[in-house]
């Protein structure tokens, strides 16, 4: 009896494990599946805007120009907008400098030494070096290089190629540039909130981590926290690309003029949301080390960061709804706040530096939020209470141990 009670004690607890893997199969599934379509729907506008131009871009080349094999001129278009998004325009100059040094470069060898295998490996060798030494992109060495293997290896089958080359080149993305910005424009700020959602989610999120890691004294997430902000480069580029998409297409394109003022917001702040990131990085590495050195954790810590995850979130939904991001800024400064009157109750060393940071990440999504640098500072520093000269006699009345003064606003 004892037995079987045994082996049916076991055969349940295998059905629960069994259960919960399956399960978390399942979610996997369907993470997977919201993934794919995410990237399918965050994508759809740049495929189309491709098939319409490769398709343009072919039909100029050979029924309005005469092109019998107008190949490149569709390769042009979709390479032109597979450029990074805000970079469009120099892409298509890049393209037509590149295939005129090609041009150039596999004309003149070919005249004066023939065609052949060891004559393209000398052709593309010096396409590449000459581009190199001219201070070329790495897409003007690309092209210049491609270029020249077509001369070369083409030349003797096809005559007069450097010409219908060159052009397909202006025409791709020339067309990539019409549709891009004429025909099928996209909504720069729909770009823009799509970007700064992943970067903004992940600040929030970490945030709210560290927090939560503060009232358990739990170094383990604290330190998850950590590493996973620190894999930020990815969402902070992404965001940086659509600030730089949005302000060329709101510049060439006329349907989306009267966007320009609408991006200015993200515009500016682009560079303090990454010095947010940064900031927030020593805040999470300094919780780190409090938790491990066992300092004391004022009940408003926590609570101080929680409030800058949300501030996070706030400005993230106000800038995407077009609403002045007052509830960002109140939310920063409550953060503040509640930092000030940690501060009071006494903290250690490395408690004095998650309190600063507090304050200057504050300032930065103040900054984001489009105060100037210097009333950011001025309303940090009164909503901190003006507890920065906090004596060495206050602090041993507290029953905490001493802490350096807190360092001023960076």
């Amino acid at each position: 009896m004892r037995r079987t009670a045994l082996r049916e004690g076991l055969a349940d607890v295998d059905t629960v494990r069994i259960a919960d893997a399956m399960q978390e199969l399942r979610n996997k599934g369907k993470a997977t599946l919201h993934d794919r379509v995410h990237r399918v729907r965050k994508t759809f506008g740049l495929a189309l805007q491709s098939g319409v131009a490769a398709a343009l871009s072919w039909i100029i080349a050979y029924k309005v120009l005469g092109n019998p094999q107008p190949v490149f001129a569709p390769i042009s278009a979709v390479g032109t907008l597979a450029a990074s998004v805000g970079q469009r325009f120099r892409r298509t100059v890049e393209l037509i400098v590149g295939v005129a040094i090609g041009v150039a470069i596999g004309d003149f060898l070919i005249y004066l030494l023939g065609s052949g295998a060891w004559q393209l490996g000398l052709v593309v060798t010096a396409g590449i070096l000459l581009s190199i030494f001219a201070g070329a992109s790495v897409a003007v060495v690309i092209q210049a290089a491609a270029t020249a293997v077509l001369i070369v290896t083409l030349s003797p089958v096809s005559k007069h190629l450097e010409i219908p080359r060159f052009v397909d080149a202006a025409v791709g993305g020339s067309v990539a540039l019409l549709v891009s910005s004429i025909l099928l424009p996209l909504n720069p700020l729909s770009v823009i909130n799509r970007a700064a959602r992943p970067a903004l989610d992940l600040l929030a999120g970490q945030l709210d981590i560290c927090a939560e890691a503060l009232r358990t004294r739990d170094r383990g997430a604290a330190q998850r926290a950590l590493f996973r902000l620190r894999e930020n480069k990815t969402e902070l580029a992404e965001f940086s690309e659509a600030i730089d998409g949005a302000k060329e297409t709101s510049t060439i394109s006329p349907a989306r003029w009267h966007r320009r003022n609408e991006l200015t917001h993200y515009a500016e702040a682009a560079d303090p949301i990454d010095r947010a990131m940064r900031n927030t990085g020593t805040l999470i590495r300094r919780s780190v080390t409090m938790i491990e050195d066992e300092e004391p954790v004022p009940e408003p810590m926590p609570a101080a960061v929680a409030h800058l995850a949300e501030s996070v979130r706030l400005l993230r939904h106000e800038f995407a709804v077009g609403e002045e991001p007052q509830k960002a800024r109140e939310r920063s400064l409550r953060a503040v706040s509640e930092a000030g009157r940690a501060y009071a109750e006494g903290v250690g060393f490395s408690g004095s530096v998650v309190i600063a940071q507090v304050r200057t990440t504050a300032s930065d999504l103040m900054v984001a939020s489009g105060i100037e640098q210097e009333e950011a500072n001025r309303l940090v520093r009164e909503a901190f209470g003006g507890r920065e000269q906090r004596t060495g006699g206050e602090a041993e009345q507290s029953g905490a141990p001493k802490p350096p003064v807190a360092p001023p606003l960076g």
